[in-house]
C-alpha cells in the first residue's frame, strides 16, 4: 500500500504527519518504527496521525507515536504541527479548534502571524496522576540514579516529566542521566527528562531526553513541564522564554489550577509518499 505523508518540524523536533481520515494508516509498532527510521524509512522523532474524533466537542483525534512505535499521550511541538497540517490540507478552515488526545481534549489556535498557540491543559502534580511513585506530593523529590541522589520535580503535561536544575545545559549529563531517569522504576510508564538552566526569572535554557526518542532538538511538553516546576520552585515569572537547541518557545502559566499556554512555530519541510 502507498501512504501519503508530510514531513514537518517544530524548532527541529521533526514529525511525519499523516492524514488518517482519507487513507488507512497501519498503527502496528513495527511499521511505525520503520517509518521513523532515519536510514531505512522517512525519519522523524514522532509520527502524528489525524483521525476523526471520538470525544464530544473535538474536531479531530490527534494520535502520537514515538520513534520506537509506541503510542504516547501528548506532544506539544507536534500539536503545533498538527494545527498547521489540518489547515494546510483543508481539513478545517477554523483558526481555533479543539482536538482529542490520549491525555484529553486540548485547544489549538493558529495566529495571524502563523505562530501556533496551544492550550496544554492544567498540569497534574499529584504523584498518582503523573504517574510517579511517592508517598505524597512534594515540590522536590530525592531520586537515586546511577549511584547518586538527584533532586527532581515531577509533573504530567498529559505525559510524565522529570525536571532537574543544572548550572549549564551545555555540559549537562543528558546522555548519561536521561536514559537512567527515563527507565527509573519510580516512573512506571517511563518519563521524559528535562535539564533546566535558569538564566533569569523570564528565561530558561533547556535540553530534553524524550521517552522513546532520546534527546531531541525541542520538546513542547518538556518546555511546559520545566516552566511549571521552575514556577513551583519560586524561580520563574508567569511568562517565560524557553530556549531549546532548536529555538525558543514562550510558555505562560498563571499558577495552580490554570492551563499552561505554549506559543511557537511549526513548519512544513516536504511532502511525499512511501510504499509499505
Amino acid at each position: 500500500m502507498r501512504l501519503e505523508f508530510t514531513k514537518m518540524h517544530g524548532l527541529g523536533n521533526d514529525f511525519v504527519v499523516i492524514d488518517g481520515i482519507h487513507q488507512t494508516v497501519p498503527t502496528d509498532a513495527a511499521t511505525l518504527a520503520r517509518l521513523a527510521d532515519r536510514r531505512r524509512g522517512i525519519g522523524c522523532d514522532q509520527i502524528l496521525i489525524v483521525e476523526p474524533p471520538r470525544a464530544p466537542g473535538a474536531e479531530f483525534r490527534y494520535r502520537i507515536f514515538n520513534a520506537d512505535g509506541g503510542e504516547v499521550e501528548q506532544c506539544g511541538n507536534g500539536a503545533r504541527c498538527f494545527a498547521r497540517f489540518v489547515r494546510e490540507k483543508g481539513l478545517t478552515d477554523r483558526d481555533r479548534f479543539p482536538v482529542e488526545t490520549l491525555a484529553g481534549v486540548i485547544e489549538l489556535r493558529v495566529r495571524d502571524d502563523e505562530q501556533v498557540e496551544v492550550d496544554m491543559g492544567v498540569p497534574r502534580l499529584e504523584p498518582a496522576e503523573i504517574p510517579f511513585e511517592a508517598p505524597a506530593r512534594a515540590p522536590r523529590y530525592a531520586l537515586e540514579v546511577a549511584g547518586e541522589t538527584l533532586e527532581v520535580g515531577a509533573v504530567s503535561m498529559g505525559n510524565p516529566h522529570a525536571v532537574l536544575e543544572v548550572d549549564d545545559v551545555d555540559s549537562a549529563p543528558v546522555a548519561r542521566l536521561g536514559p537512567a531517569i527515563e527507565h527509573h522504576p519510580r516512573f512506571p510508564r517511563r518519563t521524559n527528562v528535562g535539564f533546566m538552566q535558569v538564566v533569569a526569572p523570564d528565561h530558561i535554557r533547556l535540553r530534553v531526553h524524550e521517552r522513546g526518542a532520546g534527546e531531541t532538538e525541542a520538546c513542547g511538553t518538556g518546555a511546559c513541564a520545566a516552566m511549571v516546576i521552575g514556577r513551583l520552585w519560586g524561580r520563574l515569572d508567569p511568562e517565560v522564554t524557553v530556549s531549546l537547541p532548536g529555538g525558543d518557545l514562550v510558555i505562560s502559566w498563571a499558577g495552580e489550577g490554570t492551563p499552561v499556554i505554549m506559543t511557537g512555530p511549526a513548519e512544513t519541510v516536504f511532502e511525499g509518499s512511501i510504499e509499505l
